[in-house]
C-alpha cells in the first residue's frame, strides 16, 4: 500500500470575491496496479482493503500552508484514513489577508456563539467529498458517517466549536493541537473567558509543553494565563463540558506551537515568537502521529487495541506526556 493524492477546487457560498474559492488535496490509501491507464495519468486506484474510509479534514493554522500537515496524512492513510488539507485565503479581519481554516467571527459574537457554525469550510468540503465518492478514483471508497474534524492553532479551535453532528451530519470526532477556546477581549468578552465546546463527541485535545505562540498570546485573552498549556488545558478541564469517558487530553513534554507542522515555514505566521523544543522534533512527530491516528481509529472503527494503546500512553505515563487525562 502507498500514499496517493488527488486535487479538488471548490466555492465556499456567502464568501466575497476573490475569497470565494479553495483548494483541496485529498491523501487517500492506494495500491499501485502498473496499468497502462495508470502509467499515462498518474491516477492511482484506491486500495479497497479497508474501504470504506473514514475521513480526516485538517484544518490548519492561520498562514501554514497544507503541506505542513501532508507527513500527519500520510501516516493517517498508512491506516486506512483519508485526510483533507486544504487551502483557503481570506481576510477574516480587515486589512488582514491570510492563509486560514475557514472562520467567521461574527459567529463567535457575544449573544451568537454556539447559535450558529463558525466554521466557513467545513459544510462545502463535505459537499465535494459527497461528489468525490460518487464518481472518480473514490468513488463509493469515503464513509462519510465517520469524518473527524482535526485543526492545529487556529483550525484546532474551530474544530473543537464546530464538532456537532446537527449542524455538520457525519461528524463522528474532533482533535487539536495547539489551540483552545479561549475567548478574545476583542470579540466583546470579559478577559478570561472560555468559549464551551459542544462537548458531544469523542475530543482529543492536544498541547505542547513549550508553545511559545500561546504563552506570549496572553493579552489577546486578558492575561489571566501566559503559560503554554493553561488555555490548553483549561479548555478540556472547563470548557469540554461533559464527561464522556471517550474525550482525552496530552500535554507533551518539550513539544512548541509548531511541533505538528513539518516542514515548518518561516516566513508566514508567528514561528518568531514560539519557543524552541527541547525534545528531538522527529520523536515528537512520532508521538503525536500515534496519538492522533490510534483517536481516530478508536472513535471512527471503535478499534479497541487503537484505544487501549491511546490510554495507555495517556494514562500510563509515557515519557513524553507531561499530562494525560480522560473524561
Amino acid at each position: 500500500m502507498i500514499t496517493r493524492a488527488i486535487y479538488r477546487a471548490i466555492s465556499i457560498p456567502g464568501a466575497p470575491a476573490p475569497y470565494d474559492r479553495a483548494s483541496l488535496k485529498l491523501y487517500y490509501p492506494a495500491r499501485r496496479q502498473d496499468t497502462e491507464e495508470e502509467r499515462n495519468t498518474g491516477v492511482v486506484a484506491a486500495d479497497t482493503s479497508g474501504t470504506p474510509f473514514p475521513v480526516v479534514i485538517m484544518m490548519p493554522g492561520i498562514n501554514v500552508g497544507p503541506e505542513a500537515y501532508g507527513w500527519l496524512a500520510r501516516h493517517l492513510a498508512g491506516q486506512g484514513v483519508v485526510t483533507v488539507t486544504y487551502t483557503l485565503i481570506a481576510e477574516e479581519m480587515p486589512g488582514y489577508i491570510s492563509l486560514t481554516p475557514g472562520l467567521s467571527l461574527a459567529a463567535l459574537a457575544p449573544g451568537s456563539c454556539g447559535r450558529q457554525p463558525s466554521a466557513t469550510a467545513v459544510a462545502p468540503i463535505l459537499e465535494d467529498l459527497a461528489k468525490v465518492n460518487d464518481k472518480g478514483v473514490l468513488a463509493g471508497k469515503l464513509d462519510l458517517a465517520r469524518v473527524v474534524l482535526g485543526g492545529h492553532s487556529a483550525g484546532g479551535t474551530v474544530a473543537l466549536l464546530n464538532a456537532r453532528p446537527d449542524w455538520f451530519p457525519g461528524v463522528c470526532a474532533a482533535f487539536s493541537y495547539g489551540a483552545h477556546t479561549g475567548a478574545a477581549t476583542a470579540l466583546g468578552y470579559a478577559a478570561d473567558s472560555m468559549f464551551d465546546t459542544p462537548s458531544q463527541l469523542p475530543t482529543l485535545i492536544i498541547g505542547g509543553s513549550r508553545d511559545g505562540c500561546i504563552a506570549n498570546s496572553g493579552a489577546r485573552y486578558g492575561e489571566g494565563d501566559a503559560s503554554a498549556s493553561g488555555r490548553v488545558e483549561k479548555t478540556f478541564d472547563v470548557a469540554l463540558s461533559s464527561s464522556r469517558g471517550d474525550c482525552y487530553l496530552a500535554v507533551i513534554e518539550g513539544a512548541n506551537h509548531f511541533s505538528l507542522a513539518w516542514p515548518l515555514d518561516d516566513t508566514t505566521g508567528r514561528p518568531f515568537i514560539d519557543l524552541p523544543t527541547t525534545e528531538p522534533d522527529e520523536s515528537l512527530r512520532q508521538l503525536l502521529a500515534e496519538l492522533i491516528g490510534q483517536f481516530v481509529r478508536a472513535s471512527c472503527t471503535g478499534d479497541t487495541d487503537a484505544r487501549s494503546s491511546l490510554e495507555q500512553s495517556l494514562l500510563q505515563g509515557h515519557p513524553l506526556v507531561k499530562r494525560g487525562a480522560r473524561r
